[in-house]
């Protein structure tokens, strides 16, 4: 609880500053944005998810509006308010296989990806106070640090330009659900000040299907709280402060006794912006968890359940800066250098049923990088860039303890020390695009590029259960490393309408993935590697009050193993779909009224490492219908997979399937002004 109210501490000193500062330099207009992007940006596959698509969704759930870009998936198909939090780790590109992140994802400039984990909290990224989302395919983006294998998703906060004073909404949907949040935005003289709060909870379906249900199957409900405080105030002429802090706490049920969940995440960083002749970026950020889970052991015919782990508390604390420096070097050149550091502890505390043990395990990391980034605009419509990173990285005090309850003695066969370790990795990335003379609208480009991944602490410590098949932790696990081409073109001939198509090549080297070492146990262990290619095509088109958005993605990942994992040679990674697709329609008159129609496809995957168990594929509808009702008040109507698709998720070793969201409906009120 420390480093908890150490956290708030530092958000609530951000903000109550804030007007004192404002004050002082009124006539100073601040945007509560970074520095620009770099004009390198151009060399790589990016996608952009603005404010208007944001507000667009079915769900309101920000893993949901990343399925906009094909490719972004979850290790699970479920959403937050149904899949077990630590399956929510994102990929992109078919670089899968566990459910720990491979991109690196960023509210503001600051990661959030869990630190003991690597999974994402998703419902603490309300979309109702993201102003916009860019998705960069591929990884190396080394600027932000290490962690961006399979790409980069950065998403930034509204601007006060995109905010109201008031922005409220209460919807009420299927199953007795409730999502309620509200924004309340104030100009402080030159800066601003965003406090935003939110509630969702519902009595949620039952996770397994009809036909494989038992007695102790029940309806998996949620409940979630957020809130969230923004400031951005001018400290110069040339200067800015943001502060930001966010709170979570999210309760879900798995649908069996013994099974639920809590997490708590707390968030909080400051960032400097210089934009004087100098750009300059410093960051500092705090992260804290606390999560607690159940787990069940599920008898035949699933009649009867005991509980078979009580993970009663895994805390876990991150903190970490970040500067960057852009010196002046004249018209056409863009440099960017810096550096950055991360610590990460935690541990997980447990009571072993089978064995009457009380487990913890978990250690500490350290992760210390410099960068540096080049743009070039040699001639007109050319844009070279480089960039590169050295980081150097150390795992500290691992351990697992294993304690009888019964006589209080150490299990010695079940406790170790692990040796301290660390290592240095080196990576970069290059590319190039350009537009031929006369020929504007058309854009090709090439992208070469490395980049790694730390294990996690998870990884590294924490075993886990999911139904009755278990998988063992791996202390000895290494870093991954990914390298990877790719080449596109892109065509937009007028504003609103565009065209692109990337052809990739990745190679994920000593991938981790839960290896089955007997039945119902896999052990997380470091594969030779997973192969994916593939290609992407997006494109979107707008005529006047009409929009539509298209992604597509096809991949072929395959596995590269030898050794003890010989078998899964030449199979696909587990929870990786060949096929993604999603399309979009929609119309929008301002002070009247807009309508909008989600078509996303999800192409069969396996379930296991040892492709024996297939998840089929899965096309789905969503829905949005809005009325302006004038004063400020809209009226909506909202749909989600509104065919009632059966989008399986998980099938177990005794093949019992469990589903995503079904049909689910909304009536809503918002309120503006």
């Amino acid at each position: 609880m420390r480093h908890l109210r150490f956290l708030l501490t530092a958000a609530c000193v951000g903000l109550i500053a804030g007007p004192a500062w404002a004050d002082d330099a009124a006539e100073i207009v601040v945007t509560g944005q970074g520095l620009p992007r770099s004009p390198g940006d151009a060399a790589f596959d990016v996608i952009s998810i603005d404010r208007a698509r944001l507000e667009a969704s079915a769900s309101g759930r920000m893993e949901d509006i990343l399925r906009d870009a094909a490719g972004f998936q979850q290790f699970r198909r479920s959403d937050a308010r149904s899949a077990h939090p630590t399956s929510q780790g994102a990929t992109l590109r078919g670089l899968g296989g566990n459910a720990s992140t491979r991109a690196l994802i960023l509210l503001d400039g600051v990661p959030m990806v869990d630190p003991f984990g690597g999974w994402v909290s998703w419902a603490a990224l309300d979309p109702a106070r993201i102003g916009h989302v860019r998705v960069t395919r591929g990884g190396g983006s080394g600027v932000y640090g290490p962690g961006a294998l399979a790409g980069t998703i950065e998403l930034s906060s509204m601007s006060p330009d995109e905010a109201h004073a008031v922005d409220a909404s209460v919807a009420y949907g299927s199953r007795d659900s409730i999502d309620a949040d509200a924004t309340v935005t104030a100009r402080l003289g030159g800066g601003f000040l965003m406090l935003s709060g939110g509630h969702a909870q519902g009595d949620g379906f039952i996770p397994v299907v009809e036909e494989d249900r038992g007695p102790i199957d029940r309806a998996a409900r949620y409940k979630q709280s957020r809130a969230a405080a923004r400031a951005v105030i001018p400290v110069g002429a040339e200067t800015e402060l943001q502060a930001n802090g966010s709170f979570l706490l999210d309760r879900r049920d798995r649908g069996v006794p013994f099974t639920g969940n809590s997490n708590l995440a707390v968030d909080s960083s400051i960032r400097l912006v210089g934009r004087g002749r100098w750009g300059w970026e410093a960051t500092a950020w705090l992260q804290h968890r606390e999560f607690s889970s159940g787990f069940a052991s599920i008898g035949a015919g699933r009649a009867t359940v005991s509980q078979s782990l009580d993970q009663y508390n895994v805390p876990a604390n991150g903190f970490g800066g970040r500067i960057e420096l852009r010196p002046p070097l004249g018209e056409g050149i863009s440099l960017r250098i810096g550096g950055d550091a991360r610590h990460v502890s935690g541990r997980t505390e447990e009571r072993v049923v089978s064995t009457n043990a009380n487990r913890v395990a978990g250690g500490e990391q350290n992760v210390f990088g410099g960068f540096a980034e080049l743009a070039l605009l040699p001639a007109t419509g050319l844009t070279l860039t480089a960039s590169g990173r050295v980081d150097h990285w150390q795992l500290r005090d691992g351990q697992r303890t294993e304690i009888s309850r019964a006589t209080g003695a150490l299990i010695a066969a079940n406790s170790a020390r692990y040796p301290d370790r660390s290592g240095t990795e080196a990576t970069g990335r290059a590319g190039i695009a350009w537009s031929p003379p006369g020929a504007a609208a058309v854009s090709l480009r090439a992208a070469a590029y490395t980049g790694w991944r730390l294990p996690t602490l998870n990884e590294l410590y924490r075993p886990f259960r999911a139904g009755n098949d278990s998988t063992i932790a791996n202390p000895l696990l290494d870093p991954e490393r990914v390298k990877g081409i790719e080449g596109g073109a892109e065509y937009a001939p007028l504003p609103g309408w565009k065209l692109g198509a990337t052809i990739f090549w990745n190679r994920l080297d000593d991938a981790i993935s839960n290896v089955t070492i007997a039945p119902n146990t896999r052990q997380r262990q470091n594969v030779d590697a997973i192969r994916s290619r593939g290609i992407e095509v997006d494109g979107m088109a707008t005529l006047g009050e009409w929009r539509a958005i298209a992604s597509y993605s096809h991949i072929d990942p395959r596995v590269r193993a030898s050794g003890a994992a010989l078998g899964l040679a030449g199979l696909r990674p587990a929870q990786t779909p060949r096929d993604q697709a999603s399309a979009s329609i929609e119309w929008n008159r301002p002070d009247t009224g807009r309508i909008g129609v989600t078509a996303r496809y999800v192409a069969s995957q396996y379930e296991d490492d040892q492709n024996s168990r297939r998840l089929a594929d899965a096309l789905t509808f969503d829905a949005v219908a809005a009325l302006d009702l004038g004063r400020g008040f809209t009226a909506e109507l909202r749909g989600e997979n509104i065919a009632n698709k059966r989008v399986e998720a998980t099938v177990g070793a005794d093949g019992t399937i469990e589903r995503a969201t079904p049909r689910t409906l909304w009536v809503a009120l918002k309120y503006r002004r």
